[in-house]
């Protein structure tokens, strides 16, 4: 039976396994030479922030902010436009999709800074 269950186990590799022994008792691991780029947590933190951002815009912009925000900044899959395109495309100034723009983005910020995690 011993030796059943330790056929089993044969193909299997520890991260502690040592490959090589260095020449002053030092030892070369598996561990050692697997490079992990972990950037799992980063990335749950952006999704998140991206969700908060999204609802932010959906609830605290009027339809024009909205949609100078959504075009300026590539938001819903489009790519992000200029003041100039956006001016063209609405039918306005640059420099009022300029201060539409700065208007709603201090609207977010404002809206962000009370955000609490709930």
């Amino acid at each position: 039976m011993h030796f059943r269950s330790q056929r089993k186990l044969q193909g299997e590799v520890s991260l502690a396994d040592t490959l090589e022994t260095a020449g002053e008792g030092g030892s070369l691991s598996l561990m050692d030479v697997i490079a992990v780029d972990d950037t799992m947590l980063e990335d749950l933190d952006t999704r998140d922030a991206c969700r908060r951002v999204r609802r932010c815009v959906d609830a605290c912009l009027d339809d024009r902010e909205r949609r100078i925000i959504i075009c300026r900044y590539g938001l819903d899959d489009h790519p992000p436009q200029t003041q100039r395109e956006i001016a063209a495309r609405c039918g306005i100034s640059r420099s009022y999709v300029s201060r539409i723009e700065k208007r709603a983005l201090e609207k977010l910020a404002a809206a962000m800074d009370g955000w609490r995690p709930g």
